[in-house]
């Protein structure tokens, strides 16, 4: 990513490797399952405890891995860490309830886990969502079997050697490595019980196709174009800070970005001068510099895809604000990396190509909007629904728009903070399911019910 060159080799896991991975997972559920929430809760605690303790050589890791400026990286794996202590939380007081029946018999509801869940994470956030994914998975007592993108496969690995340092039962975080073929070996193996996966649209659509030959549940964290709306009365240099963090974090390669910017046009200008100029400011480079804000994308076919897009608005009418160019590093180790200077596209129009698709690059489009009303229609007309965010001092406004934005995760006056106490996920076809929150629990377990009679059994034969 940084320097194009191999940072190593691993060999893909096939149909024989991923069997393993399940059968082991399988075993060491059987173990995990039995204990306690607070048993559980106390290695939990333990693999965050490593995890906070070793923050600055995982971060490092990640950033090798992916390509983000290690600024980035150390917030992702603070974020991963308190994933695994707010789960640690939670495993102690997960409960069923207890009903009272007529005649003194009475019902009850236990909560218990699936199985051996299979987790598939995306490149743009490697430990952090094989995090989001676990955290939550073992709180409830699962196993779970985690297959990385074969972009970033390193430092999922260096999670399992965490979480088997802090005393789970061996196997019960498994990691299998591979691209498409491992992924369907996994959706069709018959002892997983649930798929949790990240990424694109259509391999979200054809794991939920393999899932659905075995009934298996799915949670769906897919693509997304979310628009972000700045309206006239917001305070300028909140929105500008908004607009960079919504659309320029990990090089763009966000899946809830905000890459619409719609700004009210008694601003349109004055916004636009600003971002421009706070963008052409954003240091490019070697992603383990300190004062690095925008590091490298992922390889070289995605930064073909990004400038094909930027190419094609281009095209379309689109105006080139500032940067889209490639950025060549003065550290001649780093000349075949895959940077490119972020770029602000303007003169937009909603019928575009750069407004309609993900380009999961550094690319901002803004397109100016004169009313709320035609605003929050234009904002919904999309086939995604992953986020949306909103910038006003008007608080009425701002609950308003958000109520009536067709998205999973919106935001007020920010843009991109991604709690672990709040659930994450999409409406429409960005996804279904939650991630983070308390919301996960309900998609890493199951209602079992039970129903106890405490006189004679009456018999209408």
């Amino acid at each position: 990513t940084c320097s194009g060159r191999v940072i190593s080799k691993l060999l893909c896991s096939g149909e024989k490797e991923v069997d393993l991975a399940v059968q082991s997972a399988k075993a060491a559920f059987k173990v995990w399952s039995q204990l306690s929430g607070m048993e559980r809760s106390r290695v939990l605690l333990e693999a965050a405890r490593i995890i906070r303790e070793q923050r600055d050589e995982i971060a490092t890791l990640e950033t090798i891995n992916n390509g983000k400026s290690i600024f980035e990286a150390r917030v992702d794996i603070d974020i991963s860490w308190q994933c695994l202590e707010y789960y640690a939380g939670l495993a102690g007081s997960l409960a069923g309830e207890h009903i009272q029946l007529p005649g003194g018999s009475f019902g009850y509801t236990r909560r218990e886990p699936l199985g051996v869940c299979v987790g598939i994470g995306a490149w743009n956030y490697p430990f952090q969502i094989a995090c989001w994914k676990s955290a939550p998975a073992l709180a409830c007592g699962n196993a779970m079997v985690f297959k990385p993108s074969p972009f970033t496969p390193i430092s999922v690995v260096r999670l399992a050697e965490i979480f088997t340092e802090a005393g789970v039962p061996k196997g019960l975080f498994n990691v299998v490595q591979g691209g498409v073929a491992t992924g369907q070996f996994l959706c069709h193996h018959p002892d997983v019980a649930k798929i949790s996966f990240t990424g694109s649209v259509p391999t979200g659509v054809k794991i939920m196709e393999m899932a659905a030959k075995g009934i298996k549940p799915v949670t769906l964290e897919l693509g997304g174009k979310s628009p972000l709306i700045i309206f006239s009365d917001s305070v300028l240099e909140n929105a500008v800070n908004g607009a960079l963090m919504a659309n320029f974090l990990t090089q763009g390669e966000v899946c809830c970005n905000g890459t619409r910017v719609f700004v009210q046009r008694e601003i349109l200008e004055a916004f636009t001068k600003e971002v421009v100029k706070r963008t052409q400011k954003i240091k490019v480079g070697d992603p383990l510099l300190e004062d690095t804000r925008m590091g490298a994308l992922i390889n070289r076919p995605h930064l073909d895809r990004v400038q094909g897009f930027i190419k094609q608005a281009k095209e379309q009418g689109a105006k080139v604000l500032c940067g889209g160019d490639l950025y060549v590093p003065d550290d001649p180790k780093l000349k075949n990396g895959y940077y490119m200077r972020p770029c602000v596209l303007g003169n937009c129009t909603d019928d575009m190509t750069c407004v309609k698709e993900e380009i999961f690059g550094p690319v901002m489009s803004i397109l100016p909007f004169d009313t709320e009303e035609e605003v929050v229609e234009r904002a919904n007309n999309t086939k995604f629904g992953l986020a949306g965010g909103v910038f006003t001092r008007d608080i009425q406004k701002a609950h308003r728009v958000v109520a009536a934005l067709k998205a999973g995760m919106c935001f007020i006056n920010n843009y991109n903070i991604s709690p672990v106490e709040l659930p994450f996920g999409g409406y429409k076809s960005s996804g279904f399911g939650r991630e983070n929150g308390r919301a996960a629990i309900e998609y890493y377990s199951q209602l079992k019910t039970v129903c106890v009679e405490m006189g004679d059994v009456e018999s209408v034969f």
